[in-house]
């Protein structure tokens, strides 16, 4: 049993009753075939992207059911040769599903090893890249601490030199 997604737009003009019952004609067929409905979401009326059959609108409905390839035939059967539905799709979501949740699982597994691992301290400074001097730091990053200026030294006072201060 596989897990599919039957999209379905059908004229927008149609009454809710009507598209309610056939979307119980479709959940029906399903049932007597071996499949589950797991889901039936009424998106409402729609702005097609482009006119189909001469209408811009339409009412989409989305069915998410379970079971194998020949209740997928009549289904697809079933839409095409109804007269209120406009266009289809049918897309099988059971490998996506999975794929996902073993995403999600590598996803927790990683953060419950980063839970249990300590903290590391902060990285230190980036070595200079090539060509670049060492005093100089990476764009973008704060600038180094400049020294303090030195203070001149007092000159000693030489002993043949005569400052003019000390005559």
């Amino acid at each position: 049993m596989r897990i599919y997604e039957e999209l379905f737009i059908m004229k927008p003009d149609l009454p809710e009753e009507e598209v309610d019952t056939f979307v119980e004609q479709l959940t029906a067929n399903i049932a007597t075939v071996g499949g589950t409905v797991d889901k039936v979401e009424k998106w409402g009326k729609r702005r097609l992207a482009y006119k189909v059959d001469k209408f811009k609108d339409g009412t989409y409905v989305l069915l998410q059911f379970t079971s194998d390839a020949e209740a997928v035939k009549e289904v697809e059967r079933r839409l095409r040769v109804a007269e209120t539905v406009i266009k289809f799709q049918t897309v099988r979501i059971d490998e996506t599903l999975k794929r996902l949740d073993k995403r999600k699982k590598e996803r927790d597994k990683r953060a419950a090893r980063k839970a249990l691992q300590p903290q590391a301290p902060a990285p230190a400074a980036p070595a200079p890249m090539f060509g670049e001097p060492e005093g100089h730091a990476a764009p973008g990053a704060p600038a180094p601490a400049m020294p303090a200026p030195a203070q001149p030294e007092p000159q000693a006072a030489h002993p043949l030199v005569v400052n003019e201060g000390e005559k």
